[in-house]
């Protein structure tokens, strides 16, 4: 299931971004002493109590403003409020509940979604002073003081915001169905393509870029097994981004991904690979997913023998990558080889959640470094002692060896594409760990 949502709210410099670079860990958020320096949103990963969520940053609210900037700050907080499942509301100790705060909290009460609130630069452990109870008077439950700057706090704020999780649905994660996510830029057919499996028009389609808004769940069963297609909004350049609900539909598209087994990359024939397709590729492969890329309007493109063989060729240099995923000519719209996919979703599933014994994998590792030597480096060589795996979705396979700095990327390249040659593997990314003897 999706990841449960925290968005981080409130009026400009209270310490947002400080607050989102300590739950994250990492700094990843601008921060300043300016007021408005985080403009747009900004999504991380995170965890608590063995719970992963998706943490997000957002430009200060200015509830009544005629600045440009400030009110699209403001929008896309609201947006952001409206995609989470919890809110943490972030005031400042030092300059008490504003008139800016009692709006902000007027703007949350009507979202009706759970609100955390948060007084932050309580920096000095120990009772709260006087002034931190004046927080009370925003009507939002007993405040949680902070400090973002050294970090006092955070563990009873995500505690607070984790009691608000949505329960996770064993069933789901167990379901038999192979839940596949059509990805692309706008207008690729992806709506087309689930209109024609399902023969009918479940999905709206339209050559108007960004019509699909939302992520859309479709059933299907045939002599391959049963599938769940999820339509998903396009996902735009940046810079192409300027409509409010379009953000909203990159993050369903991202969460879509997330929940998948399977990603369709659709890829207008006629266009070829383009800058934005290289970009969804690459939320696919970085989420690990088992992928196709999936060449549609194939019944409009000016052919020859050699046309096809010309593209995949293309296809698998543009895309470096993931030089592991099939390529399928389909056209959604005549129906073209559209039950191929089928064929080809099932399989790749099956690929990337393929378990391979220790003895079997070892027996290849040991084949591959007496045919290559493993590399050395000043004098002293990298000596690899097994190899096991440890997860599926994608395939994860820990590598014991003498020292991981001598385990050159190219040398990793090496083994991968052994292990593909043996066991195939196709369709599906590739994660390897290395530990060095004493850890």
């Amino acid at each position: 299931m999706p990841k449960p949502v925290v968005a981080i709210v409130g009026r400009p410099n209270v310490g947002k971004s400080m607050l989102f670079n300590r739950i994250a860990g990492r700094r990843l958020s601008i921060v300043e002493d300016t007021p408005g320096v985080t403009r747009d949103r900004l999504y991380a990963d995170a965890e608590w109590r063995g719970r992963e969520f998706l943490l997000v940053d957002t430009g200060g609210i200015e509830p009544n403003t005629d600045n440009e900037i400030l009110k699209f700050m403001r929008q896309q907080a609201e947006i952001a409020i409206s995609t989470a499942d919890v809110i943490v509301f972030i005031t400042d100790l030092r300059t008490g509940v504003t008139a800016s705060d009692q709006d902000v909290a007027a703007i949350l009460k009507k979202s009706k979604k759970p609100v955390v609130l948060c007084v932050n630069k309580l920096d000095t452990p120990g009772n709260p002073p006087p002034d931190f109870y004046e927080f009370y008077n925003l009507g939002l439950g007993d405040p949680i003081g902070v400090s973002a700057l050294h970090g006092y706090g955070t563990g009873d704020l995500l505690d607070e915001c984790f009691q608000y999780f949505p329960e996770e649905d064993p069933e789901e994660e167990s379901s038999d169905y192979i839940k596949v996510a059509v990805i692309g830029k706008p207008n690729a057919g992806k709506s087309s393509l689930i209109n024609c499996i399902l023969g009918e028009e479940r999905v709206i389609v339209s050559n108007i870029p960004g019509t699909t808004r939302d992520s859309v769940d479709t059933y299907f069963e045939n002599k391959w097994g049963k599938f769940l297609f999820i339509d998903t909004a396009g996902i735009r350049r940046k810079s192409k981004v300027n409509e409010n609900i379009e953000y909203i539909s990159v993050l369903r598209a991202k969460s879509a991904i997330e929940r998948c087994d399977v990603c369709l990359i659709m890829v207008d024939a006629i266009d070829g690979i383009t800058e934005q397709d290289t970009k969804v590729a690459g939320l696919a492969h970085e989420a690990g997913k088992a992928s196709i890329i999936v060449m549609n309007k194939w019944d409009i493109v000016e052919k020859d023998n050699k046309t096809m063989a010309n593209i995949e060729n293309k296809v698998r240099t543009d895309l470096a990558y993931m030089t592991y995923a099939p390529v399928a000519f389909i056209s959604a719209k005549t129906g073209q080889r559209v039950d191929r996919l089928f064929e080809l979703i099932h399989y790749v599933n099956n690929q990337s959640v393929m378990r391979i014994t220790t003895g079997m994998l070892n027996d290849v590792l040991s084949d591959a470094t007496a045919r290559v030597q493993p590399p050395t480096d000043k004098g002293r060589r990298l000596k690899i002692y097994y190899m096991t795996q440890t997860g599926v979705k994608p395939p994860h396979f820990v590598i014991f060896c003498n020292d991981a700095s001598l385990f050159h990327f190219s040398y990793q390249r090496y083994l991968e594409n052994k292990l593909r040659e043996v066991f195939g593997l196709e369709g599906t990314p590739i994660r390897f760990t290395l530990r060095q003897k004493g850890e």
